[in-house]
């Protein structure tokens, strides 16, 4: 039996009609599912539009799909509230596309009617069936928090609404030696530049992209971080070596606008670019390792831990607004671990 399935409006509701060749087999299966209905205008059968029956007659993704009206709006207000207490562009995007498909998922239902439970039935039922990570779980959490704060008439309890147990996983360092290789990989200035900041300076992937020439300090031997992570600024120290590095480099590319500009003048490098360099040093210089961005920073602070810094100054120079946050470093740290001897070399 063969049979089609397909998105229809039906008295202003969403409904998914099936096609099929007349048989009592299947009109008596249909009639068993909730909220089937014939309709004797369009001679189909029609099921609510639902992310169960979605998927059971093969419809589109949630990801796909619209949410109902009332939800594009509050999203709007959402959007428009974030912007007016200064969320990055970044948060707000994010924010507004988990909470888009939580609002999805829920599209039959009244916004101010979704509960705790729904929140529940949500993770278990799209995130987790859909083996999503935790990560993208918590940012979920955030979303839905913050944007039932702002909506006056709900039965959520924002403060009731659990997060998923978050899980220990250790910061990836590469050694000093596996750092000089992939820095002295590339030829090219440019290239060879970027990584060798983002590992001298602790910098993420986006303050390296944000800074502009009047951000390098060349007199105070200084990097001024403006609206880093959290819209927060920061200084870090600027390595003489870099500096000099950055000279030769800026008398050859001249940027306009940005310290590390792409093909057309005044726009920053693209991110994606970037971590394209990366890839091609270690496959340069034959490390395996599937190493990011942001193991360069990591391994900057663990670099520092490893010489003796305190971990207050390493937590201000990677701008972290929680000392446990900077903590992890101590335990990928090996300057004691290396020295504690086994009792296998007693035997």
């Amino acid at each position: 039996m063969t049979w089609t399935a397909k998105l229809i409006k039906h008295n202003n509701e969403n409904r998914i009609a099936v096609y099929f060749e007349k048989n009592q087999d299947l009109i008596a299966r249909i009639k068993q599912l909730e909220g089937a209905r014939w309709s004797q205008q369009k001679t189909v059968w029609h099921l609510p539009d639902t992310l169960e029956n979605r998927e059971r007659f093969k419809i589109e993704p949630l990801a796909n799909l619209v949410p109902s009206p009332e939800a594009i709006t509050q999203i709007e207000k959402f959007k428009q509230w974030m912007r007016s207490k200064r969320y990055s562009e970044s948060t707000i995007n994010t924010y507004s596309e988990v909470l888009k498909s939580f609002l999805v998922f829920y599209r039959e239902k009244p916004v101010a009617s979704i509960n705790n439970e729904d929140v529940i039935i949500y993770n278990n039922e799209y995130i987790l069936k859909n083996k999503l990570s935790a990560s993208y779980q918590n940012q979920t959490v955030n979303a839905i928090k913050l944007f039932f704060m702002t909506v006056r008439e709900t039965k959520i309890e924002v403060d009731k609404i659990h997060r998923p147990k978050r899980a220990k996983l250790l910061p990836n360092v590469l050694s000093k030696e596996e750092i000089k290789l992939i820095l002295d990989a590339h030829s090219n200035i440019k290239h060879k530049m970027m990584l060798s900041l983002i590992y001298s300076c602790g910098l993420r992937c986006g303050e390296l992209l944000a800074l502009q020439p009047v951000h390098i300090d060349s007199q105070r031997n200084i990097v001024l971080l403006k609206n880093a992570k959290g819209q927060k600024d920061r200084i870090v120290p600027l390595s003489p070596k870099i500096l000099d590095m950055l000279r030769e480099y800026y008398s050859l590319y001249k940027p306009k606008k940005y310290l590390f500009e792409g093909q057309v003048a005044g726009v920053p490098y693209d991110s994606r670019s970037l971590q394209q360099v990366l890839k091609q040093a270690l496959h340069k210089v034959h490390l395996t390792k599937p190493a990011t961005l942001h193991w360069l920073r990591h391994s900057y602070a663990t670099h520092l831990l490893e010489s003796g810094t305190d971990l207050r100054y390493i937590q201000e120079l990677l701008g972290h607004n929680s000392s446990k946050t900077t903590e992890i470093y101590t335990h990928v740290s090996t300057k004691s671990i290396q020295q504690i001897k086994s009792p296998f070399d007693d035997l």
